[in-house]
């Protein structure tokens, strides 16, 4: 979608003007990842309007493959205005424009399944699943059991208001547990699902994904692998859990290395950087690996679930441990939450590879600020008080 960003606080009613970018849960990833050095394709349908024009120049100008995004003359590119507040709180506001959006007519019939399955990793979004019986129906012939499928990611992206009735917990829960990674956060599978009890309650619900990462926010995530894979990542780092473009909304990653899934870790901080990570921590260790998020100047918090996906599909797809993965998943979230747009460039993978592998001690004294991407790649760029 192209979405209009407030150029200064407030209600959408007395905002005076905006400023256009990009948005859109799948295609964020995809430049996410692209912009990481990844080979990604992104497949989906935009209008032959001027937004749809902008769109896909956008999206193609982070290096994703657009070929096969297709053009509907007779719809219009989907498009929405937000306030500059936090989506967790009353002031924030969301205006859609996009039923009956080019996107919305997504489907087996409308989409190139084989430009779909051609990479190594697919990643999805419950958002699509919510746009019209098409996209949902897409999306279950995609995540349907096959001896070709690619590796299948899946972020739940529960949107209340995206659902005219009340089946979108059941459909997500239904397309989760078809899955082989999946992303929820912690909040999210309470409103969806009704679940509580922490991180491994939301795996006893879903015990069928390869590999389940419950986000909690600032305090971190917590990653629970099981099971072995096929190869399909870059193979740099030993003790990761083996598998394979990554396809988005329909999006596509990385379609010629393999990717592999990270062993568990089964230690656990020592210390973490606040109290609510350490209570994290000890309530996961038993079952999941918990890593702690470094604290972060957060100038807007829209797309950071997307860009963590993005960096934990990086992890994935280059075979690092899952300490790291998670990690950066995290430095790809501060990313985008330091800075304005939906969409962020990650930082260079040789400052991310740097802050990886810092001791625990050094990495949860992190703290990141807005322009920390794009500092001097020495001590410096970040604060460690």
């Amino acid at each position: 979608m192209v979405t209009f960003l407030p150029t200064r606080p407030g209600r959408l009613a007395d905002v005076p003007s905006f400023d256009r970018a990009i948005g859109g849960a799948e295609s964020n990833v995809a430049c996410a990842l692209a912009a990481a050095g990844h080979a990604v394709r992104w497949v989906s349908r935009a209008g032959t309007d001027g937004f749809g024009d902008h769109l896909v120049a956008t999206v193609a100008s982070y290096g994703v493959d657009v070929r096969h995004v297709e053009r509907d003359p007779a719809r219009p590119t989907g498009v929405y205005f937000r306030t500059a507040g936090d989506r967790a709180t009353d002031a924030h506001e969301v205006a859609y424009y996009r039923a009956g959006s080019a996107a919305s007519a997504m489907s087996a019939r409308t989409v190139d399944l084989a430009a779909v399955r051609a990479g190594r990793v697919l990643h999805l979004s419950g958002i699509t699943a919510a746009l019209s019986g098409g996209c949902l129906d897409l999306l279950r012939e995609l995540t349907a059991p096959a001896a070709d499928r690619p590796v299948l990611s899946f972020d739940v992206n529960y949107r209340r208001g995206l659902w005219g009735s009340g089946e979108g917990p059941e459909v997500l829960l239904e397309l989760a547990r078809r899955a082989d990674i999946v992303f929820v956060g912690e909040d999210e599978a309470e409103e969806a699902w009704g679940v509580t009890g922490g991180p491994g309650a939301v795996r006893a619900l879903l015990p069928e994904p390869r590999v389940l990462v419950v986000k909690q926010g600032a305090a971190g995530a917590v990653a629970f692998v099981s099971g072995e894979g096929e190869g399909v990542g870059e193979g740099e780092g030993a003790g990761a859990v083996s598998w394979a473009p990554v396809a988005a909304g329909g999006s596509a990653v990385d379609r010629h290395a393999p990717a592999r899934v990270p062993t568990p870790v089964r230690e656990i901080p020592a210390a973490s950087a606040s109290a609510s990570a350490s209570a994290s921590a000890s309530a996961s260790a038993s079952a999941g690996t918990f890593e702690p998020a470094p604290v972060v100047d957060v100038v807007a918090p829209v797309g950071a679930g997307d860009a963590f996906a993005a960096g934990f599909l990086s992890g994935i797809l280059r075979g690092l441990p899952l300490r790291r993965t998670l990690r950066l998943g995290h430095l790809f979230a501060a990313a985008a939450l330091t800075a304005s747009a939906d969409l962020a460039p990650p930082p260079a993978r040789d400052t991310a590879d740097r802050l990886t592998v810092l001791d625990t001690g050094r990495w949860e004294r992190l703290r990141l600020g807005p322009g920390w991407t794009e500092a001097d790649p020495a001590e410096e760029e970040v604060r460690t008080p």
